[in-house]
C-alpha cells in the first residue's frame, strides 16, 4: 500500500505544480530605423509682427533694417526618414524668414552611399537710399541720393554627388544668380550731370560637373564648367531737368529735356579646373590647383537725348544727340597655386607656397555719335581698341617649431610681385596709357604659449615693405599685429581678449596716404553646468584714421581729406529657464549698442527680449520685442527709431 499511497499524494501535487511552459524569446534588439510614428521630426514657428514706426527717416530705416509688419513664417526645420530606404534615407529641410527681406531655404537628401543631394535658395530685398550719400543737390535743400536702388536678388544652388563614398565620385552642379529692380543714377554730359531713374535686370547661370577620385594617399578633383551672363539697363527721363549745376557754361544754361539710354551685355565662358592633394609620405603633404577660364562678352548701347547741351572740345551747343555703339571683349584668365609641407622632425615643420593669377583682356568698340545743332547734323565716327594685362604672383616660405610642449613658434617670408598694363587706342589723354608694377616683401611671425592649463596666449606680426603698388590706397609700408588670450576661470566661466592694429603709409610724392586702425575687444562667457542660466557679453573699442590728398571736383584744387572714427560696441545676451511652477518658461534678453565719434558721430541701439512658454509637449508660445534706434549728429534727418513686437506659436514633432 505504501507505493499506492505515495502515488495518491504525488498526483495532486503534480497537478498543482505543472511543468513550467517554455519562456518567450527575448525581445529583438532595437532597430536603428526610427519607429513608424517618428518618420517626421522637427518644428515650425508661425507668428505676427507689429511695427510702431518708424519715427524719423523711412529711407534710412529701410536701408539699415527694412523689417515690416504682418504675418510671418519665422522658420522651420524638419527631417523626414524613410524606414524602407526606397528613394532616400533622410530628407532634411530648413527655411527661415520667408516673409522678411532676407529669406533662406535649404534641402538635403541622401541615400546611403548611392547619392548625396543638396539645394539652397536665398532671396534678398536690398534697398539703399541714404539721403546724405551721393547728393550734390543737398545744399539746395533737395534730398536725392543719386546712387540709390531698390533691388531683389535671387540666388539658387544645386549639387548632386553620385557614389559619394566611393573611390570615383562624379558630380553635377548648377548655380543661378538673378537680380532686378530700379534706382537712380546720373547721365553725364559735358559741363553737367543729370540725375535720372533707371531699371535693371541681370542673370548669371553657372553649370559645372566633375569627377572626384580618392586614392589611398591622394585626392584628385577634375572639373569642367561654363557660365552664361545677361545684363540690361535702361535710363530714362522726360521733362525739364536742370542737373546738378546751375552755373551757365559760356553764358548759356544747360538742361536735359529727354533721355532714352539703354545697354545690353551678353557673356559666356568655359573653364577647366584641377585640384590635387596628396600625402606621398607620412612626413610630406603636397597640393596644387590649376584653373583656366575664357570668358567672352558683347555690348550694345543706344542713347537718345535732347535739351540744351554743349560739346566743350569744339565749343558747340546742340539740342539733340543720337549715340549708337557696339563692343566686344575676350578675357582669358589663368590661375594656379602649389605648395607642400614637410615634417622632418617631430617638432619641426617647413612649408612652401606659390600662386599666380594672369588676366589678359582685349576689346574693341565701334559706334557713331550724331549731334543735332541749329538745324544741322554733325556725325562723328568712333572706334576704340583696348588692352589690359595683369600678372600677379606670390611665394611664401616658412617654418613652425614646437620649442616646448607649451610653446610654438612660426616664421615666414612672403614675396609678392606683379604688373598691370592697359592701353586705349586712339590715345586721348594721360589716362589711356598706364603701366603699374607691384613689388612687396613681407615678414611674418607668430607664437602661441599655453602659460598653464587654463591660460592660452598667442600673437602674430606682419611687416610689409613695397617698392611699387597699383593704387594709392593699397598696402605699401605697413605693420600689422594681433594679440589674443583666453583664460578658463572655471568650467563655467571663460574670459578672452583680443587686440589688433594695422598701420599703412604710402610716402610716394603726389600721393601721400596714411591709414591707422586698431581694435580692442573683451568677452565673457558664463554657462553653469545646471544649464538654467547663461550669459555672453562682448565689449569692443576701435579707432580709424585716414589721410589722403585729392582734387576737389568743384575747383580742381588739391586738398587733404582726413577721416577719424572711434567706436564703442557692446553686445550681450542672457538666457534663463524659470522654475517648474512657471512651466519652465525661457527668457532671453540682451542686444547691442554702437556709439561712434569723430568725423561722423553715430549711435545705434538694438535691445531685445524674448519669452518662450511651453503649452503642451508639442506646442509652445513665444513673444518678442526689439527696438531700433539710429541717430547721427551731423545728418539728423537720417535718424529713426521703431519698436517691433512679435508673437506666435511653435509646433514640434
Amino acid at each position: 500500500m505504501r507505493p499506492a499511497l505515495l502515488m495518491a499524494v504525488a498526483l495532486p501535487l503534480m497537478a498543482q505544480n505543472p511543468t513550467p511552459p517554455p519562456q518567450p524569446a527575448a525581445p529583438p534588439a532595437e532597430s536603428p530605423v526610427p519607429a513608424r510614428e517618428n518618420w517626421l521630426t522637427g518644428w515650425i514657428e508661425l507668428g505676427y509682427r507689429w511695427n510702431t514706426g518708424p519715427a524719423g527717416s523711412l529711407e534710412t530705416y529701410r536701408s539699415v533694417v527694412n523689417l515690416g509688419a504682418g504675418p510671418k513664417l519665422v522658420g522651420t526645420d524638419f527631417t523626414i526618414t524613410d524606414p524602407k530606404r526606397r528613394l532616400f534615407d533622410e530628407f532634411h529641410v530648413q527655411a527661415y524668414d520667408w516673409t522678411d527681406p532676407y529669406s533662406t531655404l535649404r534641402v538635403d537628401a541622401a541615400k546611403q552611399s548611392a547619392y548625396r543631394f543638396s539645394a539652397s535658395y536665398r532671396s534678398l530685398a536690398y534697398f539703399n537710399n541714404l539721403p546724405s550719400y551721393a547728393d550734390p543737390l543737398l545744399t539746395r535743400g533737395i534730398m536725392l541720393n543719386e546712387q540709390s536702388f531698390d533691388m531683389r536678388r535671387h540666388l539658387a544652388s544645386m549639387e548632386l554627388h553620385i557614389l559619394p563614398r566611393g573611390r570615383f565620385s562624379p558630380y553635377l552642379a548648377f548655380d543661378h544668380d538673378g537680380n532686378s529692380g530700379h534706382g537712380a543714377s546720373t547721365f553725364m554730359a559735358n559741363g553737367n550731370e543729370y540725375p535720372v531713374p533707371y531699371a535693371t535686370t541681370d542673370i548669371t547661370n553657372v553649370y559645372r560637373g566633375g569627377l572626384s577620385i580618392v586614392l589611398r594617399r591622394a585626392h584628385l578633383t577634375l572639373e569642367e564648367g561654363g557660365t552664361t551672363y545677361r545684363s540690361d539697363q535702361n535710363n530714362y527721363a522726360t521733362g525739364l531737368n536742370s542737373g546738378n549745376s546751375t552755373v551757365p557754361v559760356l553764358g548759356q544754361t544747360l538742361d536735359l529735356t529727354g533721355l532714352a539710354q539703354a545697354w545690353g551685355i551678353r557673356g559666356s565662358s568655359t573653364w577647366t579646373r584641377a585640384v590635387l592633394t596628396a600625402n606621398p609620405f607620412s612626413w610630406l603633404d603636397v597640393y596644387g590647383h590649376f584653373g583656366y577660364v575664357d570668358p567672352q562678352n558683347s555690348v550694345n548701347y543706344t542713347q537718345f537725348n535732347a535739351g540744351s547741351l554743349v560739346l566743350l572740345s569744339q565749343v558747340l551747343f546742340y539740342s539733340g544727340e543720337q549715340f549708337l555703339q557696339t563692343a566686344a571683349a575676350r578675357m582669358p584668365h589663368t590661375s594656379g597655386d602649389a605648395g607642400w609641407e614637410m615634417r622632418p622632425f617631430k617638432r619641426l615643420r617647413f612649408h612652401q607656397y606659390w600662386s599666380t593669377d594672369r588676366l589678359h583682356n582685349s576689346g574693341s568698340a565701334h559706334g557713331t555719335d550724331t549731334l543735332f545743332a541749329s538745324g544741322a547734323t554733325l556725325p562723328l565716327s568712333l572706334a576704340f581698341k583696348s588692352f589690359l594685362a595683369t600678372n600677379y604672383s606670390q611665394a611664401e616660405t616658412g617654418m613652425s617649431f614646437n620649442a616646448t610642449s607649451n610653446i610654438t613658434l612660426r616664421a615666414a617670408y612672403r614675396y609678392l610681385w606683379g604688373d598691370a598694363n592697359d592701353l586705349v587706342l586712339p590715345q586721348a589723354g594721360l589716362l589711356t596709357v598706364r603701366n603699374s608694377k607691384l613689388r612687396r616683401n613681407v615678414a611674418l611671425g607668430s607664437a602661441s604659449w599655453r602659460v598653464f592649463q587654463k591660460l592660452l596666449a598667442s600673437g602674430d606680426f606682419e611687416w610689409g615693405s613695397s617698392g611699387s603698388q597699383y593704387f594709392r590706397t593699397s598696402l605699401y609700408d605697413y605693420r600689422k599685429a594681433r594679440l589674443t588670450g583666453r583664460y578658463d576661470v572655471s568650467s563655467a566661466l571663460h574670459l578672452s581678449a583680443d587686440y589688433m592694429v594695422l598701420s599703412n603709409r604710402n610716402p610716394l610724392a603726389g600721393s601721400p596716404y596714411k591709414f591707422l586702425s586698431h581694435q580692442e575687444s573683451f568677452s565673457l562667457q558664463w554657462a553653469p553646468s545646471a544649464k538654467k542660466v547663461d550669459f555672453i557679453g562682448t565689449y569692443e573699442h576701435c579707432g580709424y584714421h585716414t589721410q589722403i590728398q585729392y582734387l576737389d571736383p568743384g575747383t580742381l584744387v588739391s586738398a587733404i581729406s582726413k577721416y577719424r572714427e572711434y567706436c564703442h560696441d557692446v553686445t550681450a545676451t542672457a538666457n534663463a529657464v524659470l522654475p517648474a511652477f512657471l512651466n519652465h518658461a525661457r527668457i532671453s534678453a540682451g542686444g547691442s549698442a554702437l556709439l561712434t565719434s569723430g568725423s561722423r558721430p553715430t549711435t545705434y541701439y538694438q535691445p531685445l527680449a524674448k519669452v518662450t512658454v511651453p503649452i503642451t509637449q508639442r506646442i509652445g508660445w513665444f513673444a518678442a520685442w526689439q527696438y531700433y534706434g539710429f541717430g547721427e549728429t551731423y545728418y539728423f534727418y537720417e535718424n529713426f527709431r521703431t519698436n517691433l513686437f512679435a508673437t506666435g506659436l511653435r509646433f514640434s514633432r
